[in-house]
């Protein structure tokens, strides 16, 4: 603020995935996932709220996701965590409007972002890296990057409270929220048709994307997602 004056945006966007069985995750993968998620984001708030506050203006802007409205099978850690972040964003939009400054919680659903690669994977590494990698490549169900900043920049610019991203997403975060119990029973089932606990110990290490690579990840498949590496410099 001395060098380039008042923040006027933050932007809190930085997220990371530990994706695997309930069985082979452990405290660590929880406490690094509120690491980056919830106490980040936090301190992040803390450090610009002072100067916001007393310019009666602000904007903040937490990037959730949709695993912060709904559990996902396999993604424990990273759903607790976003959980935690939409929770904290709502607490401090309710108390910091009346200070002029807006607080907006994102959640998006499955974003051609490029990432899988350098997502981390723990069980059968190299299942749970393909279906991770070709549900982030599924057209229609999945968004790209820049039409994602062109809604979070106008629902900062407008003030508002949430946006949740994509069709599919926005459905089932609605279903969710009417059936609860439904909706975790039917994950229930999708979470059968994924890879099974991994019983060896390397099942318990977490490996990049980029080292869990197989037929199925390099197939037509996950074309869309390697454009979007490409793209977005998640190389």
């Amino acid at each position: 603020e001395t060098r380039l004056g008042p923040i006027d945006v933050l932007v809190n966007n930085a997220g990371i995935i530990t994706a695997g069985p309930l069985d082979n995750m452990d405290v660590r993968d929880f406490e690094d996932s509120m690491a980056m998620h919830f106490w980040a984001p936090l301190h992040a708030m803390q450090a610009v709220l002072p100067s916001m506050r007393q310019r009666s203006a602000g904007r903040i802007v937490n990037i959730s996701s949709l695993g912060g409205k709904v559990a996902l099978p396999h993604m424990a850690p990273y759903s607790a965590s976003k959980f935690a972040l939409v929770g904290l964003s709502e607490g401090f939009r309710a108390e910091m409007r009346q200070h002029g400054i807006s607080v907006t919680t994102v959640c998006p659903g499955l974003l051609r972002t490029g990432s899988p690669d350098h997502a981390e994977f723990k069980g059968q590494q190299k299942k749970e890296f393909a279906w991770f990698s070709i549900a982030d490549a599924l057209p229609g169900l999945t968004m790209s990057a820049e039409q994602a900043a062109r809604q979070i920049w106008n629902a900062c610019r407008r003030g508002d409270g949430e946006v949740i991203l994509s069709l599919p997403a926005k459905f089932l975060a609605a279903f969710h929220g009417l059936l609860p119990g439904t909706t975790t029973d039917i994950l229930s089932w999708m979470n059968r048709a994924l890879p099974a606990t991994g019983e060896s110990p390397a099942a318990n290490v977490r490996r990049k994307g980029y080292e869990s690579e197989s037929e199925i990840t390099r197939s037509p498949l996950t074309t869309l997602t390697r454009k979007a590496a490409a793209k977005n410099n998640e190389l």
